[in-house]
């Protein structure tokens, strides 16, 4: 196997302890976590900027695990970045169009990522419509996950280790999964794959 980088690249307000992102950071020795200076207010050009930085540091290939307004600012990276990444997981990206203080973020980026990646999405998640995040898997040329009823996929909505997700990191890492079946409540379809 391939050695990574894992980046994670957490979200508005950051994620707390008990969060799978920061569960995971625990769990990875070779994971490092994008620190934004204003986790409350963010702006694209801090944000971005960060992540850049973080991405271009990094000893090996990338594979980046993002959330909500993470994932955002992954599409917004410069082509020098995007460069260094093989694969990202977008883990229930946010509208930041829904709320003014995201709203530098706006409008999102709707061209293809030149690495692979997955959405993965929930039909009732509060921040943003299933049908967008659905349109930003194709924009993207993403594989998309569909979750049923699974909220913002944070702790409030009751993911911590969140083995579905630890399995769709591992086959971006080119890591065998023995979570290919298909899981109640969970639809994985292909890339450009309409959303119902």
């Amino acid at each position: 196997m391939t050695t990574t980088s894992i980046i994670i690249v957490p979200g508005w307000r950051d994620s707390g302890p008990g969060h799978w992102q920061s569960l995971w950071a625990e769990r990875l020795p070779q994971a490092r976590c994008v620190v934004q200076d204003d986790w409350i207010t963010p702006t694209r050009l801090a944000w971005v900027g960060q992540l850049e930085k973080t991405v271009l540091a990094a000893p090996h290939p990338v594979v980046i695990v993002a959330h909500s307004l993470g994932c955002i600012a992954v599409t917004h990276m410069g082509a020098q970045a995007a460069a260094r990444v093989c694969g990202a997981l977008l883990v229930a990206p946010a509208d930041p169009e829904r709320r003014a203080v995201l709203n530098d973020f706006a409008p999102v980026p709707f061209a293809a990522l030149p690495y692979r990646s997955i959405v993965v999405a929930s039909s009732n998640d509060p921040y943003c419509p299933i049908r967008l995040a659905g349109a930003y898997a194709r924009a993207w040329g993403s594989e998309f996950v569909r979750m049923q009823n699974a909220g913002h996929l944070n702790i409030d909505s009751g993911h911590g280790e969140w083995p579905l997700g630890w399995a769709l990191l591992q086959s971006l890492q080119g890591e065998p999964t023995v979570v290919r079946a298909p899981v109640p409540g969970h639809a994985q379809a292909s890339p450009a794959a309409p959303v119902l």
